[in-house]
């Protein structure tokens, strides 16, 4: 599913959001000059299942290459991600490796 949604960076919480039905999925986020880390990855549960939290990772993970920022995925599902669609390690701390 391609997103449509509008990505917001809400940096007074500290996470991206998008506004959907009524709803804030969301990834939270520990951002530094050079990192961001990507902490906990979190969709409604009226929302599970039609791929917004994989819309909502990607539009995530542009925004991250877009900022030229180094990437550490602590969440789980971030990191799921990331090993599902390779052409996105680019992104991450070397070092750390996507399981």
């Amino acid at each position: 599913m391609e997103s449509s949604y509008t990505l917001i960076d809400n940096a007074d919480a500290k996470q991206y959001e998008f506004h959907v039905e009524g709803h804030i999925p969301k990834i939270e986020y520990i951002k530094t000059a050079e990192k961001i880390f990507l902490t906990h990855t979190e969709v409604p549960t009226a929302l599970e299942g039609k791929g917004i939290g994989s819309a909502l990772v990607k539009a995530v993970l542009e925004d991250v290459k877009r900022q030229d920022l180094t990437l550490i995925p602590l969440c789980p599902f971030v990191a799921g991600y990331i090993k599902r669609h390779p052409e996105w390690k680019d992104l991450v701390l070397k070092g750390i490796k996507i399981a």
